[in-house]
C-alpha cells in the first residue's frame, strides 16, 4: 500500500514536469480547451467567486501555508530525538510538499494556465505585419494624444464610478467586444476584489492580477480613478482567456472603446506610454508637445502615484521575476509583451466604426 502511494505520489509530480514542459499544439489547446473546458468553467469559477467580496486566493493562500506549517511541526515534532528518525521524516515531508506543489500547479494548468499555449490573437484577426509602418505608428501617437485632448472635458464632467461599480459599468462594453472578437461564449465578469496582496500590488507598482485558481480579478485599491476602468477591462480579458498580455491589453482598450468618455479616456491614457515610447526618441517631443494641460496633468499623477508608494528595488524584482514567469509558460517576449499591444493595433485591419476585422471576413 506504501509503494502504491509513493507511485502516485511520484506519478503527481512527472505529470506536473510534463504540464509544464511537455509540447502541445496550440491548435489543439485552441480548439479543446480555449473554446471547449475553459469557458464552461470560468462561467462556474467566477459565478462562484463572485459570491463573496473576500478574495478566495487570499483564503486558499493561508490554509494552504497553515497547512504544510502545522504538517510539519506536527511530524517533526512527532519523530522525537531519533536523528535517523527525523531525518527520514524531513525527506517524506519534503516530497510530500512537492507533491502538494505539483496539484496546486496542475491546478493552475487546468483552470487558466493552458491558455498560455493557445492561438495568438492575430490568427482571428485580420492582421499583416506590413501594416506596421513608422508612418502608421506616428499615426497611433498623434491619435493617442488627440483622443486624450478631445476626451478630458466630458470624462472628468462625470463622477468616476467606484471600483464596486465596475461590472455595471463596464458590462455592456465587455459583451460588445467579445461579439467583435468572436467569442463564442458569454464571459462572465468578476467582481473587482481588494486582497491582503494589496501592499505587495502598492510596492511593486502591479495594477491587479488575475486569480489562476478561483478566475477572480484582483486590483489594487491604490489606482487613480481615471487608471480603474482600462485596469479592470485588461484583467476581465485575462478571465476571457488571453494569457498573453499584449492581447489582455487589446481587448481591455477595444472593451473601453465601446463605453463613455470615462472608458475610453481611461484606455487611451493607460496605453499613451508605450505607445510614444514605441515612437523614435528624436521624435517623441515634438509629437508629445500637442498634449494639452489636463491629461498632462492626469500622466504626472499616475507617475507621482508610482513613485511616492512604490520601492524601486521592489518593482525591478517583481518585473524580473514575473518576466520569467512569463518566459516558463512560453511568452517569448516575456514582460516586453506588455507593449506589443501596439503592434496589434497597427497590423490589425479596423472597420469605419472602429470595429477590429477578423480573419476570412
Amino acid at each position: 500500500m506504501q509503494s502504491l502511494s509513493l507511485w502516485l505520489k511520484l506519478g503527481t509530480i512527472v505529470v506536473a514536469i510534463w504540464a509544464a514542459a511537455g509540447p502541445l499544439p496550440s491548435d489543439l489547446v485552441e480548439r479543446t480547451y480555449s473554446q471547449g473546458f475553459y469557458p464552461r468553467l470560468q462561467l462556474r469559477l467566477t459565478t462562484f467567486s463572485n459570491m463573496t467580496a473576500v478574495s478566495l486566493l487570499d483564503v486558499g493562500a493561508i490554509m494552504t501555508v497553515a497547512i504544510v506549517a502545522v504538517r510539519w511541526f506536527v511530524r517533526v515534532r512527532h519523530a522525537g530525538r531519533d536523528r535517523r528518525r527525523v531525518v527520514r521524516t524531513i525527506l517524506l515531508l519534503m516530497v510530500e510538499t512537492l507533491v502538494m506543489a505539483a496539484v496546486l500547479y496542475l491546478w493552475f494548468v487546468v483552470a487558466w494556465g493552458m491558455n498560455y499555449r493557445r492561438q495568438p490573437l492575430r490568427h482571428t484577426l485580420d492582421f499583416r505585419e506590413e501594416r506596421i509602418t513608422p508612418e502608421a505608428l506616428r499615426g497611433l501617437a498623434t491619435r493617442t494624444i488627440s483622443e486624450l485632448n478631445a476626451l478630458y472635458p466630458a470624462a472628468w464632467r462625470e463622477t468616476w464610478p467606484a471600483l464596486g461599480e465596475m461590472p455595471e459599468f463596464l458590462r455592456t462594453g465587455f459583451m460588445r467586444a467579445q461579439r467583435q472578437l468572436g467569442i463564442g461564449w458569454g464571459v462572465v465578469p468578476a467582481v473587482p476584489k481588494r486582497s491582503l496582496l494589496n501592499a505587495y500590488f502598492t510596492r511593486t507598482a502591479v495594477d491587479g492580477m488575475t486569480d489562476p485558481f478561483f478566475l477572480e480579478t484582483l486590483v489594487n485599491q491604490n489606482l487613480l480613478p481615471f487608471e480603474q476602468p482600462f485596469v479592470v477591462a485588461h484583467e476581465w480579458a485575462h478571465l476571457a482567456g488571453y494569457a498573453d498580455e499584449s492581447e489582455a491589453n487589446f481587448m481591455g482598450w477595444l472593451t473601453c472603446m465601446q463605453g463613455d468618455a470615462r472608458t475610453r479616456y481611461s484606455a487611451w491614457i493607460s496605453l499613451y506610454g508605450t505607445v510614444l515610447s514605441a515612437v523614435p526618441e528624436r521624435e517623441r517631443a515634438e509629437i508629445a508637445t500637442s498634449l494639452q494641460a489636463g491629461p498632462r496633468r492626469d500622466l504626472r499623477a499616475m507617475v507621482e502615484r508610482i513613485e511616492q508608494q512604490s520601492i524601486p528595488a521592489a518593482r525591478r524584482a517583481e518585473e524580473a521575476i514575473y518576466d520569467r514567469f512569463l518566459k516558463a509558460n512560453r511568452v517569448e517576449a516575456g514582460i516586453a509583451s506588455y507593449g506589443e499591444v501596439v503592434r496589434l493595433l497597427l497590423g490589425t485591419r479596423f472597420t469605419d466604426e472602429g470595429t477590429p476585422v477578423l480573419r476570412g471576413r
